[in-house]
């Protein structure tokens, strides 16, 4: 049986410590038709607690000790249950699946780098009729159509969502994506083509594309609106945080205001390789206490020692700063984009967190625990 026994107790290194208890309670259930008061001594063992009764003197004068012993079920404390910080309430995943995707249809297409930049990069929108449900943060696969070199269908591909909920035109009815077509050589010096990546930068409005998802909750943006946002991307890897800076500075919601501080690092090779920037320098304007950019420009920029700048090299610049901002419970840092941009990023921050007598790399998990630290690389 359950019950609500409070047992005050002294730490042991025994097993089985006996406890005193504080005051008398109710007889428990027992195997005896003595009936008596008494005081009661007992010990606990997990949750169950075992009673022993001692009778007082008996009628005749003479001592006589009944020992009754019961068992007490005491109801184990409930397991807490995680809350998230995430904004993961009634979040929907994978409404479509590769052999049941979603028919959409190609709304936009454009390329949004200079012509000498190296490799293309193109802003896509799709419709989806509201029927893709989606946060910021999420990615959707995406199926290309016909066959591999084995004559199975293609496998789907995964690419980050590049807008926010209500998308590009405000009305939940679509979704966009920032694509590199990927082309390259292969071993034997010839050209080899990214297939999804290739058939998506290729799409012409009112073309169709198969889509699956959404899935992904290591991106999702944090609930609280005075958060510290710093978010760091290569290239393409901005496209999450766009999604992030719509929502944060471009929108209206009722439940969602933010007052905070979002700060984007964004690392590429050329000036002509920067993506939506135009963007960043409205939100400059909406909100200039609440928005920080800064660019890492590889081939055409360098630090004070004449290295290239990589967002690693650009970060070090703000360092100190930025390790104060990740002491505080409310910093949450995203990064997406090239997997080697981490080694540099812990590389500065291991520096830092030892001059304050920290070992990063454990201060950097007790960061993803907290769903501080958010890491979505390739």
């Amino acid at each position: 049986m359950a019950s609500s026994i409070s047992v005050s107790s002294t730490a042991s290194s025994s097993a089985l410590h006996a406890h005193r208890l504080q005051q008398p309670f109710a007889e428990a259930a027992a195997s005896s038709s003595v009936s008596f008061n008494s005081q009661k001594q007992g010990f606990l063992t997990g949750n169950r607690l075992f009673l022993d009764s001692v009778a007082p003197k008996g009628r005749n004068g003479g001592e006589k000790v009944f020992t009754v012993r019961a068992s007490v079920e005491t109801a184990a404390p409930a397991a807490a249950k995680k809350q998230s910080r995430k904004n993961d309430e009634g979040l929907v995943v994978n409404t479509y699946k590769p052999k049941t995707p979603y028919i959409g249809k190609c709304l936009l297409n454009s390329k949004i780098v200079g012509d000498d930049a190296p490799g293309e990069t193109w802003h896509m929108v799709f419709s989806t009729e509201g029927l893709v449900k989606y946060r910021e943060g999420q990615s959707i696969g995406v199926v290309p159509p016909g066959v591999d070199q084995n004559g199975k269908p293609h496998k789907l591909r995964l690419y980050s969502i590049a807008s926010s909920a209500p998308g590009d035109f405000g009305d939940y009815k679509t979704v966009s994506l920032c694509v590199k077509r990927l082309v390259y050589l292969n071993d034997k010096g010839e050209e080899v083509k990214g297939v999804c990546s290739n058939f998506l930068c290729d799409l012409k409005p009112g073309e169709e594309v198969s889509i699956t998802g959404p899935v992904g909750k290591e991106m999702l943006m944090p609930t609280d609106p005075n958060a510290t946002i710093i978010m760091l991307a290569t290239g393409t890897g901005i496209a999450p945080f766009r999604g992030f800076l719509w929502r944060m500075f471009f929108e209206k919601h009722e439940d969602y205001k933010f007052k905070g501080l979002a700060w984007l690092f964004l690392g590429v090779p050329t000036s002509s390789s920067l993506l939506y920037v135009d963007e960043y320098e409205r939100m400059k304007k909406i909100a200039p206490d609440n928005f920080r950019y800064d660019l890492a420009i590889s081939r055409e920029q360098a630090n004070a020692k004449g290295e290239k700048m990589y967002i690693q090299t650009r970060m070090a610049e703000y360092a100190d700063e930025l390790w104060e901002l990740l002491k505080k419970d409310n910093t949450f840092v995203y990064m997406c984009g090239l997997k080697g941009m981490e080694k540099g990023i812990d590389d500065i921050m291991t520096g830092l967190a030892a001059r304050d007598g920290y070992d990063w790399a454990q201060y950097k998990k007790d960061l993803k625990k907290n769903e501080q630290w958010n890491v979505e690389v390739y």
